[in-house]
């Protein structure tokens, strides 16, 4: 699906007000609600967006420590995918990227207490295709990104995206 500009204002109006609502976003972008309504169906039908959800604040549900591994994984070439589907299915990891370098595999964890974290760092210390992990334990959280395109001007998005 090929965005216009409509697209992108619905898209940030979404980002930058934290709305669900078509009717709000009709408001803030003066798009008319019949329109909004069918952008957004047609922006669902194209995967651009994904659900409709209430996006929840770990922390303060009780999830506050985070927590960033580094791993260094002893995998065969093209054998990165099983070791990836691994890691996601543990308990408290909520990110996981393939990485290029000296380090195969970025993830993001939200923990509890130190008895998840202690956990965690064994059940990846026990995981075959675990060569090696280096932990970093984060101070506070500066930008969570819920909302990404908080992080992309409008501006930006026109000049990327539009022809």
């Amino acid at each position: 699906m090929d965005v216009d500009e409509k697209d992108i204002d619905i898209l940030k109006t979404i980002a930058d007000t934290e709305t669900r609502s078509p009717d709000r976003i009709s408001e803030v972008t003066e798009i008319p609600l019949s329109t909004v309504n069918y952008r957004l169906k047609q922006l669902r039908d194209a995967g651009i967006i994904r659900n409709d959800h209430y996006d929840i604040d770990l922390a303060a549900l009780g999830f506050e420590i985070t927590f960033v591994i580094q791993i260094i994984a002893g995998y065969e070439e093209d054998t990165y995918e099983p070791l990836g589907e691994k890691l996601a299915d543990i308990d408290g990891i909520t990110h996981v990227y393939f990485t290029a370098g000296d380090t195969d595999f970025f993830v993001i964890a939200q923990l509890s207490d130190p008895e998840m974290v202690e956990d965690l760092i064994t059940t990846l210390e026990r995981l075959d295709g675990v060569e090696r992990t280096i932990s970093t334990y984060t101070i506070s959280t500066l930008l969570d990104g819920h909302e990404p395109l908080q992080q992309i001007s409008r501006e930006t998005m026109c000049d990327r995206l539009l022809d």
